[in-house]
């Protein structure tokens, strides 16, 4: 498996993946251009599709044109909200390639850019708090987030203002 930060040319991709989840209500729906206006945010997994069995799987230092047939894993995007705060936002991960350790490489790789960064805190909204929780992230209470995440983007959500969402968060 490796993990890229994907150009403009995925985007379709990345939207067909997600769109199950978008309309379930799990992940906010993101337009072509927003999410075009984000693709630095983002980070994508891929393997080759013959090599879809996960019996081991390593990051690799390759790039995806070292892939012949590449195959979309996942992807999620780390947003930047201030000096010390980001949020990991739109996990997303195949069904096929769910619990192999996909969504767990994705997340690992927003926490070492955050660090990069200098990046104090890591947030997220989420239905999967055993997820982050098992890489250390604690779960807060809604009112802890700051105010301008709720209003930039939960007043979109078709959930709100009854979120069912947990919100956690990581110091780093």
């Amino acid at each position: 498996m490796i993990i890229i930060k994907p150009t403009l040319q995925y985007i379709e991709e990345m939207r067909k993946l997600v769109a199950p989840q978008v309309q379930s209500g799990v992940i906010l729906d993101r337009s072509v251009d927003v999410m075009a206006n984000m693709i630095r945010s983002y980070r994508v997994a891929f393997c080759e599709k013959d090599e879809l069995d996960f019996n081991s799987i390593s990051l690799d230092s390759k790039s995806i044109n070292d892939l012949k047939n590449p195959t979309m894993l996942g992807f999620c995007a780390l947003h930047i909200h201030s000096l010390e705060l980001a949020e990991i936002r739109s996990l997303v991960v195949a069904p096929f390639a769910q619990r192999k350790g996909v969504a767990t490489h994705l997340i690992n790789d927003c926490i070492n850019e955050a660090l990069l960064l200098g990046i104090k805190e890591i947030l997220v909204l989420t239905y999967r708090k055993e997820l982050f929780q098992k890489l250390g992230f604690i779960e807060i209470s809604k009112d802890k987030i700051p105010n301008h995440k709720i209003w930039a983007d939960c007043i979109a959500c078709k959930h709100f203002p009854l979120c069912d969402e947990i919100a956690l968060i990581k110091n780093i």
